[in-house]
């Protein structure tokens, strides 16, 4: 079978595929209108190639994507209108959220209008207590003319959300058949997230209402051009689903391409002897960072938005500083850059579709850490002169001389992506000096050298083909199923019997769902966490299962916080189980060493590149050409297809025996 892993991004869309022993890569400009066009015209080219003459829907195929279709819906705030049917005396509650201010000190704050304005908010009598109880059964009358002004909004999707659904579940369900028979497609929280916290639960099930009909339709789309093929979507938490699941539940795939290049990075990180990592993932349109202490980071606290989304979620966080980032004054005069992107269309000036905004593939280029002919491997040329007229008119708009300029454009960008670390490594309790930088994404290697010199960092990590490790995380990932159960009960109280009993339920659950995804019972396997809080806090831990949970909440605790505290009652909120069907991962295998002198076959010629204002001849290299144990020093750039890697005077680069790139300053 052809196996084909495919990340959409702002800027680009890569893939990768294998076929039996034989691999390959390929890289395309996104199509922003309508993200499934280049996602088949990929598919169709890689399947031309293997099967000449044979189109997707004649060949054995199976595609697995990772998609941007949720999260612009989101951002940009073109999903469906979504109506939300709750407990009567309770439709404001997903406004009134949290009451916390994002800019605590900014006079003129005013919150965004609500994706469910209050005319599309709908309440029903009825209630179900925190027993569990029903403590005032569903008017049927009630119910009934409820209904009726849901059909006569115009809503497209609908959200129900009851209080303490999660413990008794027939109200929702009553009123998800009454809507569904209306021809609406519908939410039910206690499907989407059973857990307390009312806000979140319904936050999160809105979310999913608005944007799973758009999913759908594109999913849809994509499975009418690729016929019979299997077609499979990767989720924000590294596993991947059935295109059907992912319609339903359309809010798991929000960090869908990032969580992809996550689990890439940790497997073949992993493979080559680093599991301390912090990734570094910089592409046309923002940059994402993680920080893997030897397993994937997952989180139930994200937003997106400023919408709660309370699913598990690899803790990944997202800066808007990427190869597109447009560089422009401020009101004051001062250079920023980002987080506004030229993205595809039109691009950074170099590409020559039309863009006129300097960009930081701009600066790299009239820097020369960029080669114009070397671009996608020569597939797609850059304008140099094109690039310098668009440098040489900022820098005299801003009175600067335009390498000034550059280098300045470059280090804005990366003092962004250097804050964006820290706050995943130091405002966490993690010295990023203990980590290895793993760079990756497009642009990951024309910054990384001077990234990690920013964050006292010794070692950065590149792999092999940078440019699409998300579209080759999603071939390794497994099929995940997440289930979450509120329990609230003290620590001390909740005995190993008790939670056995819990963890055994959710793991029937797991074993029937992954059959459903075809996955065989003797490939499941499951991950037992807790939520965990002292009593009284408002927030928990995600804590590991184990003998003693008491005692590595406390060590998380005091990790995360600085402190610990051995008098205060410990609690027990919810039980999480993550139940993984395992893929088979085709991993790199190490090769024999080649010498430390790199083969003349690698030499492309020098460059003449700008570092710290002064000009250096930099060696050109192809990666292709470089053989396990070559080591050199900087200034030199290495390309290759996917990507271009920088290395600065006085850092040192060797290849290792799986051809990753180490580089050393």
């Amino acid at each position: 079978m052809l196996t084909i892993g495919v990340d959409t991004g702002g800027t680009f869309t890569d893939f990768t595929w294998t076929h039996g022993p034989d691999s390959g890569t390929w890289k395309t400009l996104s199509t922003p209108r309508n993200p499934a066009d280049a996602v088949l015209a990929g598919v169709r080219r890689i399947v031309a190639e293997r099967f000449p003459g044979t189109a997707p829907a004649d060949a054995e195929l199976a595609v697995i994507h990772g998609s941007t279709v949720a999260t612009n819906a989101i951002l940009e705030r073109t999903g469906v209108t979504t109506a939300l049917v709750t407990n009567e005396g309770f439709t404001d509650v997903i406004e009134i959220g949290r009451q916390n201010r994002s800019r605590l000190y900014d006079l003129t704050y005013r919150r965004t209008p609500h994706i469910v304005p209050r005319e599309l908010r709908f309440g029903v009598p009825g209630r179900v207590g925190s027993d569990g109880a029903v403590s005032a059964p569903l008017d049927e009358n009630s119910v009934a003319r409820t209904l009726e002004r849901v059909r006569e909004s115009g809503a497209q999707s609908v959200a129900v959300c009851l209080l303490f659904s999660f413990l008794a579940p027939e109200h929702e369900l009553l009123l998800g058949d009454r809507l569904r028979a209306l021809g609406l497609p519908v939410s039910l929280s206690h499907e989407i997230l059973a857990e307390f916290r009312e806000f979140e639960r319904t936050s999160t099930t809105v979310v999913n209402a608005y944007v799973s009909p758009i999913m759908t339709r594109y999913l849809t789309d994509l499975r009418r051009g690729l016929g019979n093929a299997g077609l499979s979507v990767m989720q924000s938490n590294g596993g991947s689903i059935s295109a059907a699941t992912a319609m339903r539940e359309s809010v798991r795939t929000i960090l869908s391409g990032p969580a992809g290049g996550a689990v890439g990075a940790l497997a073949t990180g992993r493979n080559a002897g680093y599991d301390k990592l912090i990734t570094f993932d910089m592409g046309g349109t923002s940059t994402d960072v993680s920080l893997m202490d030897g397993t994937l980071p997952l989180t139930t606290t994200s937003s997106i938005s400023g919408y709660p989304v309370k699913v598990p979620m690899i803790d990944i966080h997202t800066v808007g500083a990427g190869g597109g980032s447009i560089a422009s004054p401020d009101p004051g005069g001062s250079l920023t850059v980002g987080p506004r992107s030229a993205g595809a269309a039109p691009g950074p000036i170099c590409y020559g579709l039309g863009g006129d905004m300097v960009t930081v593939t701009d600066a790299n280029l009239y820097l020369g850490r960029l080669v114009p002919d070397r671009f996608l491997g020569g597939a797609m040329g850059l304008d140099e002169g094109a690039a310098r007229s668009g440098v040489e008119r900022l820098a005299k708009r801003l009175a600067m001389g335009p390498e000034e300029l550059a280098e300045g454009i470059l280090a804005v960008a990366d003092a962004n992506m250097e804050r964006a670390i820290r706050v995943i490594s130091v405002e966490k309790g993690f010295d990023p000096r203990e980590f290895t930088l793993y760079s990756f994404g497009g642009a990951g290697g024309l910054h990384c050298a001077s990234l990690a010199r920013l964050l006292g960092m010794p070692r950065v990590f590149v792999p092999v083909n940078p440019g699409i490790l998300s579209a080759c995380g999603m071939l390794m990932a497994d099929v995940v199923k997440d289930y979450s159960r509120t329990i609230m009960r003290p620590a001390e109280e909740f005995t190993d019997e008790e939670a056995e009993a819990c963890f055994t339920e959710l793991e029937r659950d797991g074993l029937a769902e992954l059959a459903a995804e075809g996955v065989p019972a003797e490939r499941v396997r499951h991950e037992r966490y807790l939520d965990m809080r002292y009593k009284g806090q408002s927030f928990e831990l995600l804590v590991p299962e184990g003998s003693d949970r008491i005692e590595t909440f406390q060590t998380l605790h005091e990790q995360r916080y600085g402190y610990r505290n051995e008098s205060k009652g410990v609690e027990v909120v919810n039980v999480r189980l993550r139940s993984r069907g395992g893929q088979e991962r085709r991993l790199p295998a190490p090769a024999p060493d080649g010498g430390a002198r790199v083969p003349e076959a690698a030499r492309l010629g020098r460059r003449r590149a700008v570092f710290d204002g002064h000009g250096v001849d930099a060696l050109v290299l192809d990666r292709e050409g470089l053989l396990p144990g070559n080591e050199f020093r900087g200034p030199a750039i290495v390309t290759e297809y996917t990507s271009t890697i920088v290395v600065p005077p006085g850092t040192t680069a060797r290849v290792d025996p799986w051809s990753n790139l180490i580089l050393e300053s």
